[in-house]
C-alpha cells in the first residue's frame, strides 16, 4: 500500500466529483409561469443535496491534505495524541485516520 499515491489519487477523485456537481449547485432560477410548485421543490431539494454532497468533500479533502502533511513529517500511521502506531488495518480502511483506537474514544 503506498499511502501518498492512495490519498493523491483521492483528491484527484474528489476534485472530479466537484468539477461534475457544479452545475447542480447553482443558484434555482425557475420560471415560475412554466414550472408547478413541486418542481420547484425539488430543484431546491436537489440543490441542497448537492451543497452538503460538497460540504462532505471539503471536509474530505482536508482530512486528506492533513494526512498528506504527517507523511511528509513522517508521522503518519502514528497517533496524534499518545504517538503510538495507528493498526495497519485500520490505515487500510482509511488512511486519514489521525488517531488510534483507544484515542479516538
Amino acid at each position: 500500500m503506498n499511502p501518498r499515491a492512495t490519498l493523491e489519487a483521492r483528491l484527484a477523485a474528489l476534485d472530479a466529483e466537484d468539477a461534475a456537481a457544479h452545475e447542480a449547485t447553482r443558484p434555482v432560477t425557475l420560471d415560475q409561469q412554466s414550472t408547478g410548485r413541486l418542481t420547484r421543490m425539488d430543484a431546491l431539494q436537489n440543490q441542497a443535496m448537492a451543497q452538503a454532497q460538497v460540504r462532505r468533500r471539503a471536509g474530505e479533502r482536508q482530512r486528506i491534505r492533513a494526512a498528506l502533511q504527517r507523511l511528509g513529517a513522517g508521522e503518519w500511521g502514528y497517533c496524534t495524541d499518545c504517538g503510538e502506531e495507528i493498526a495497519a488495518a485500520r490505515l487500510a480502511v482509511d488512511p486519514t485516520i489521525p488517531r488510534c483506537r483507544d484515542c479516538m474514544g
